[in-house]
């Protein structure tokens, strides 16, 4: 296995956790079912009703991402 590269398969958060990129996950190939915070497959093996509470939050974060960003007129 290849040594993980900071920034591209990792960072740390706000409280010193190590957090995988969706890029990591992209390279892994699948979802590991644990409900990672960056996941690109839309948490297919996380078990129910976890995956539909995940799905709404990370909805609920794009929203408000959306909201701040100025849109162009």
């Amino acid at each position: 296995m290849s040594r993980l590269k900071q920034g591209a398969d990792f960072y740390y958060d706000e409280h010193d956790n190590i957090v995988l990129t969706a890029e990591y996950h992209l390279n892994k190939g699948y979802c590991c079912g644990h409900g990672c915070l960056h996941c690109p497959y839309d948490y297919e093996n996380v078990p129910e009703p976890r995956r539909t509470l995940f799905l709404k939050e990370r909805n609920n974060v794009q929203q408000k991402a959306n909201k701040q960003t100025p849109q162009n007129r």
